[in-house]
């Protein structure tokens, strides 16, 4: 294994050490796992990061990619503008997108987090079992424990995979649900034959 310089690392050179390792990882990385290459403490790592995300993520860099940070973690991702090209880059054809119950149960679980299926199911007044099956399949949803009264069903939450493909760094950017409801409210209503009202 090759040794790694032990002198003491200037901030640009650690700045440089994290975006190498956030770009080979393509997945995020904890604070806690970048202090361990860069010999320093995970609050001390969260601080640069929190500096050079700034710098970074600023338009007048031009970059094709961001620096997105959560709570714990953070990584390198391309900015949503530059879509269209990676996905012809890596001969993605298909979008991978929600149906619209798949999003509706995901937006209830996103709002009420933590909550049973049953509750999911008793807002929207369909059984959701599939929705909720391909969201845990999609890594947007997962269980949380169990809520402590008979029958002891699932607890379901919004995943980091949620907030990376949503492009938020936490649950605290989701829009407003007052704002959110009536946004819906004011959406023109489709007819059976498919025309708005």
């Amino acid at each position: 294994m090759e040794e790694v310089n032990k002198m003491p690392l200037s901030t640009a050179e650690i700045e440089r050490i994290i975006e190498a390792a956030l770009f080979a990882a393509g997945y995020p990385l904890s604070y806690e796992k970048l202090a361990e290459l860069v010999d320093l403490t995970s609050a001390e790592v969260k601080r640069i990061i929190d500096e050079y995300a700034v710098y970074y993520n600023d338009e007048s860099t031009r970059r094709g990619v961001q620096l997105i940070l959560y709570e714990n973690s953070c990584q390198l991702c391309t900015k949503e503008a530059y879509q269209p090209y990676v996905k012809k880059a890596l001969g993605i054809k298909k979008g991978g997108s929600l149906s619209p119950s798949a999003l509706e149960v995901l937006s209830i679980i996103a709002y009420h987090q933590p909550v049973t299926k049953a509750y999911v199911e008793q807002i929207r007044g369909v059984d959701c079992a599939y929705a909720v099956s391909n969201l845990v399949d999609k890594q947007l949803i997962e269980t949380k424990g169990r809520l402590d009264v008979p029958g002891k069903p699932f607890l379901y939450v919004t995943t980091d995979t949620f907030l990376r493909c949503f492009g938020l760094a936490s649950l605290d950017e989701l829009p407003d649900l007052e704002l959110f409801m009536d946004s819906i409210k004011d959406e023109p209503k489709e007819t059976k034959t498919g025309e708005s009202s």
